[in-house]
Order: C-alpha cells, then sequence, then structure tokens
C-alpha cells in the first residue's frame, strides 16, 4: 500500500468526524474541547488501512522487537487485526472480562511465559488504558516495554507509562493536529488556542521528580517535547517578561508579526507612517537620532498613535557602551528613550555592564531590551562566541532581555523572541552590504518571530498596501511553521 502522509491522515480523519471540536466529556470524566473518536475507522476500509500502515511504519522506524500484538479493546483491536494480518505476525487479543466457561482466560491466543507483546491503541489521555491492559498481559506471564499510539493527547500519558516502564510511541500529536487543520483552515485561530489551552492546563500525570527544592516538578509535557507554542501561549508562560508577553498578545489579536523600521527623517512623516500603517504592525522600529526636526512633542504624539492602533516603539539605538554611560544615554540628553520607547536594544561586546546599566533605568518603567545576536549585513562579526555569549547574558538578565535581533533563532526557550532585520520579498543584497531574506524563509526556516522590514515598505508606491502585503505574508509563513512542528 502507498505511504500516506501524516498531513493527510489528519485531514481525513476531519473528514470523516473522527475529531470533533465542541465540549465533551471523556472517560475520565474531564469536559474538552476536542473529542477524538477513533471508533468511526471500521466504516472507512480505505483509511483504517492508512492508519494502520501509518502505526506499522512506526513500529518499523522504532525498530521495535517484539513477540506478539495486542490492540487495547476495542478501537484498536481491528488495527492490530489489519497490521498482523498483513504482516503475518502473531496477535493476542485482551478480553475486557472473562468467560464464565472453557478456559476462561482474559488473554486469547497463543504464547509462551517471558515473550514481549506490542500494545496498539488509537488515543491516549493520560494513558490508563494501555495501562489497563498491559497489567493483564503482566498477569499471562508476558512482558510489555512499548506501545505505538496513533493519537496522543499531550496529557500525561507518555509520562505516566513512562513511570510504569513502558515506551509510549505517538504517530500525531495534539499540537501537530491542530497545527495542520488551523494551515488548512479547517478550524480557526480561537478554536485552536482554546484546545491548546485546555491541553497545557490539563496535564494528567504530575511526576514525583525533585525541582531542585524538594517539590514534585512542574515541567509541561510538551514544553519537554519542543512543541511549537503559538505566540498566545508563549505569553502566558510563566516565566515570560511581562513586555514580552504584551507583544506576543499583540501579534496574535492583530495577526500580525510585522515590524516596520521606519527609517525616515521627517518627524511629520514618521507620525504619517505610524498612523497609516499602524493597524498593519506589532512593532514600529525608529532611529530618533536621523530625525532633522525632533521634539519632545514628537514623542508624545508617537505614543498616543502607539496607544491608538496597538504596537510596541523600538528605538533601535544599538546602546555599546560602559554601564555608566548607556545608562545616562538611555534616560537622559536629549531624546530621553526610556520615557517612550518601550523596546531597546545593545551589543553585547562591553559585557554585561551595558545591560545592568540600561536595566537600571528600564526595569522600573517595564521597558524591555534585545541583544544583538546577529546582524543582517555581510561580514558581520556578530557570530560563533559573540552569539554563545549573548545567550548566557540574556540568561542571566531575563528581567530585563526580551530577546534578540538575529538571524535565525538561537535558542529554543520560548520566553525569549526572535526578530529579524533584513526582510524583503524578494531575497538578494543592495550592493551596501545588505543581505535581504523573504518572509518565509525567516519565519519557517530559520524560526525567527518577528519580521523586520525597512526598504520594501518604505520605497513601494503604495506603502500601506505593501505593509498589509507584509503582514499576511508573515502571518501565513508563521502559521505554517506551526503546521510542520511536532509529530
Amino acid at each position: 500500500m502507498e505511504n500516506v502522509s501524516i498531513d493527510t491522515i489528519i485531514l481525513k480523519l476531519h473528514d470523516v468526524d473522527a475529531v470533533k471540536f465542541g465540549e465533551y466529556k471523556l472517560k475520565t470524566g474531564m469536559m474538552t474541547p476536542i473529542y477524538i473518536d477513533l471508533r468511526v475507522l471500521v466504516s472507512h476500509p480505505v483509511l483504517m488501512n492508512q492508519v494502520s500502515s501509518l502505526i506499522y511504519q512506526r513500529v518499523q522506524e522504532e525498530g521495535l522487537q517484539f513477540d506478539s500484538v495486542c490492540g487495547v479493546p476495542y478501537t484498536a483491536l481491528p488495527l492490530a487485526t489489519i497490521i498482523c494480518s498483513r504482516h503475518e505476525l502473531p496477535m493476542l487479543i485482551r478480553r475486557k472480562e472473562a468467560k464464565d466457561y472453557g478456559t476462561k482466560r482474559l488473554v486469547e491466543g497463543s504464547f509462551r511465559e517471558g515473550d514481549t507483546c506490542l500494545i496498539i491503541e488509537d488515543t491516549v489521555t493520560t494513558g490508563s488504558s494501555i495501562q489497563e491492559t498491559a497489567e493483564v498481559l503482566y498477569k499471562g506471564g508476558l512482558k510489555v516495554t512499548d506501545a505505538v499510539v496513533l493519537m496522543d493527547r499531550e496529557q500525561g500519558g507518555v509520562d505516566m507509562l513512562a513511570s510504569q516502564g513502558i515506551k509510549l510511541h505517538p504517530i500525531i500529536s495534539m499540537f501537530k493536529l491542530l497545527n495542520v487543520l488551523l494551515a488548512a483552515e479547517r478550524i480557526d485561530t480561537k478554536t485552536a488556542q482554546s484546545v491548546r489551552e485546555f491541553i497545557l492546563d490539563n496535564n494528567t500525570f504530575s511526576p514525583k521528580e525533585d525541582n531542585g527544592n524538594g517539590g514534585p516538578s512542574t515541567k509541561k509535557p510538551c514544553m519537554e517535547q519542543n512543541v511549537e507554542l503559538s505566540y498566545a501561549e508563549r505569553a502566558k508562560l510563566p516565566n515570560v517578561h511581562p513586555l514580552a508577553s504584551k507583544l506576543l498578545k499583540t501579534m496574535e489579536e492583530k495577526q500580525s508579526n510585522l515590524c516596520v523600521s521606519a527609517d525616515v527623517t521627517s518627524s511629520e512623516e514618521l507620525l504619517q507612517l505610524a498612523d497609516s500603517l499602524g493597524p498593519n504592525i506589532c512593532l514600529l522600529k525608529t532611529h530618533v537620532d536621523i530625525l532633522k526636526d525632533y521634539t519632545a512633542a514628537f514623542c508624545q504624539k508617537l505614543q498616543a498613535l502607539a496607544e491608538k492602533h496597538n504596537f510596541l516603539i523600538f528605538e533601535d539605538r544599538k546602546f555599546a557602551d560602559i554601564g555608566n554611560t548607556v545608562k545616562h544615554q538611555y534616560e537622559g540628553g536629549l531624546y530621553q528613550i526610556s520615557s517612550w520607547s518601550h523596546i531597546v536594544n545593545a551589543h553585547a561586546v562591553p559585557g554585561p555592564g551595558v545591560v545592568k546599566g540600561l536595566s537600571a533605568v528600564g526595569k522600573p518603567l517595564g521597558r524591555g531590551c534585545l541583544l544583538i545576536a546577529q546582524m543582517s549585513s555581510q561580514g558581520s562579526l556578530a557570530t560563533g562566541e559573540y552569539t554563545q555569549a549573548v545567550l548566557k547574558m540574556s540568561e542571566e538578565h531575563s528581567d530585563f532581555v526580551i530577546g534578540f535581533i538575529c538571524g535565525s533563532k538561537i535558542t529554543k526557550r520560548p520566553e525569549f523572541i526572535h526578530m529579524t532585520p533584513g526582510v524583503q520579498m524578494q531575497a538578494g543584497g543592495d550592493g551596501l552590504g545588505q543581505q535581504y531574506s523573504t518572509p518565509e524563509e525567516v519565519l519557517c526556516n530559520k524560526g525567527s518571530d518577528v519580521i523586520i522590514v525597512g526598504r520594501g515598505i518604505l520605497e513601494a508606491p503604495d506603502r500601506l498596501k505593501a505593509a498589509e502585503s507584509y503582514r499576511k505574508s508573515g502571518w501565513k509563513a508563521y502559521t505554517k511553521r506551526l503546521g510542520q512542528s511536532g509529530q
């Protein structure tokens, strides 16, 4: 039989109502906004064969060793039957109740004591159904080391079974399912977000692991598995900076990961840009020191527009001096940047003192800082060991550092925001060392969060139309990335 991709299977399961959205009660008594009903597969033989092939494919990929196969009754029973029949594997049947006549056995089939049995299951929430089947097999003298499941709801089943010595091999995770359905426009962002929040808030297994304080671990399984989280989910993480949380929420609400680099020299033109493009952006990046007519009144007007259109202001000052100097540059002087700019950035070359100096001013005001980890100019020296120093500095000052200016994602820690400059619809360069990447390249392939666009919008015949095009392109690339993450 031809191989069918996981994405295709997910869409087909949705087609036959094996995946439902609403309010449903699980076997555990828990109410859930999503229900997986794979019992309908028996009425769709082509799809059931494809699902069976996918399960066996995972068995082969993992190189699992076993003497027989047992499907958890009842939904996984036909799946196990197809697999065993097609590949001529010995199969066992676990009864839910013993017969009151004949052998009265709970495990039907031929096996020897000490044999290893592979368990097949359709859906896992807590892992209890697999555990129940394993207990019956144990009593029959069998061993169970592995189980393969089509759908993992990511609510603690993997960890619970691991604690019992059973390794679970999921084929489709709940987050993968949501991302594929979202990318295919089968569900909307609100529905996906509702389910994600439910999954994150309802982990059914709390491993008795030391968290360093003598108490149980509070790590969530999805984070351990490096599942791609949406902007809104990241905004709710307990260790995310309040300003980063605000930005992530804004990005989700406006469906925009676009930062416009407003490199203009007129205050009036900059304010016009902020007003007209404001609805399309999450951030406005300024270079206040290139304005020919800067006044304090300009900053007040810019703040008002940021409030009106719900975007943050990022002054691209690139602080790069000793702590005491940057403290004065940030707080005082002509521009008094800390009084109006939500975000600033800094080079790490001076060492941690630059962050300490900025933090002394910005932290009490609820401001945030981006560290420059990489630059979009050709021949930039901000690579390698420098990037590692940036990471160390960010982790030590996460109460003020909210992310990075970089060409690609440099850390998997979801509380840090990655912003990439030098973005245009067409890749290339400008002859002066600036290197351009497309929104899809930056967001999908390089894993960044925010695209910073300057000339691609400022030099367009219709700036508003160009900004809307970049916003849509950026959001499409982000949702595509979600769709590709986590299996």
